[in-house]
């Protein structure tokens, strides 16, 4: 075990030891012998403890393309890692055998053991350029994230979160020195849909996209687009809206949404719908709409926004050619916002 960071002692009614947990916007207060929220972090007689530390679940080299990020070292490979445990409960979760804690035994952790050394070295002899902490929310084993972070970047790697955005201030300021971007999911723009959906609330989501943005952290939005849930024009259009409000260069994935898990009532998310989106985004004032997910949707080339020249021509994950010269417009000279170097 692992103590954690980020929480307060107390007591609760009874007098009994109780720790307030500070990592995430769920504050869970929680009691000796019980766990918070994202299963993960328990208390033991007035300590919090990660249960996480170093025992990993997932470990692959990635396209960075499938992140998605689209504005960091494109065509690169980013070693990818994930503990089990999170805390959303998202009723369309596609990793849910590592991320619910009801997927796995109440006094056991699944996982192989490892060290932040052992996956620099994994992430170095795979010839990646990064670590990604994705598949769960890599909040919840913020502390194993950190350790590796800072190696990573002795070691000359780039840090990447794939991330709800659920984290709290303190974890997000002392995180942001260390990690070099991150794709951040704003899934709607409803407090309704977060609430019956995800198990959260939206403003913590997007207090974290601007925090990240104002600390210097590249960061990339993604929204899943569900009919019928989160796909009306007015909803799209707030998302792109709050964005823009942000910065304009902040690139916006749109992406397809398939029947996952106890989410099955629900089409597959058209390219059509994808196009209207991409539509949306693009007359709110974002420079960089893309889509992704849908076979044939389209829509996920990098042009540059002054010329309108091809920068960055990709199919899939894949990279076709790579046009940009020191992150800049060969046809105009514009310089291009992202991660080049």
């Amino acid at each position: 075990m692992h103590e954690a960071q980020f929480y307060r002692q107390g007591k609760d009614d009874e007098g009994k030891n109780e720790v307030m947990c500070e990592l995430c916007a769920h504050h869970c207060r929680i009691k000796d012998g019980h766990r918070g929220i994202c299963g993960v972090r328990e208390n033991r007689k007035g300590v919090l403890y990660s249960l996480v530390y170093g025992w990993l679940v997932a470990e692959h080299v990635d396209p960075i393309e499938k992140k998605p990020l689209f504005h960091v070292l494109p065509g690169s490979r980013s070693y990818s890692i994930s503990t089990v445990g999170c805390n959303f409960r998202c009723r369309h979760c596609q990793n849910f055998s590592i991320s619910q804690p009801g997927a796995f035994a109440a006094d056991a952790v699944p996982g192989t053991l490892r060290s932040p050394e052992d996956v620099v070295a994994s992430a170095l002899s795979n010839g990646c350029q990064s670590i990604s902490y994705t598949y769960v929310e890599p909040t919840i084993f913020f502390e194993f994230a950190y350790d590796c972070c800072v190696l990573a970047r002795e070691q000359g790697l780039k840090n990447i979160f794939v991330s709800n955005g659920y984290m709290g201030d303190k974890p997000t300021r002392k995180l942001a020195p260390v990690l070099d971007a991150i794709n951040i999911d704003i899934k709607a723009f409803s407090d309704d849909f977060y609430r019956q959906i995800c198990g959260a609330r939206l403003q913590p989501v997007l207090d974290t996209v601007r925090l990240m943005h104002e600390l210097g952290v590249w960061v990339e939005i993604t929204t899943l687009v569900i009919p019928g849930l989160n796909d009306s024009d007015a909803e799209l259009r707030e998302i792109a809206e709050f964005i823009a409000s942000v910065d304009p260069s902040m690139p916006w994935h749109v992406t397809g949404f398939y029947p996952t898990y106890k989410l099955t009532d629900r089409p597959a998310t058209s390219a059509s719908s994808l196009q209207k989106a991409r539509e949306i985004g693009l007359a709110a004032g974002l420079r960089y709409v893309y889509e992704g997910n849908v076979p044939g949707a389209g829509g996920e080339n990098t042009a540059c926004p002054s010329c309108q020249a091809r920068l960055v021509s990709r199919l899939g994950f894949s990279i076709q050619e790579n046009r940009l010269v020191d992150g800049r417009c060969p046809q105009c000279g514009e310089q291009i916002a992202g991660v080049w170097g």
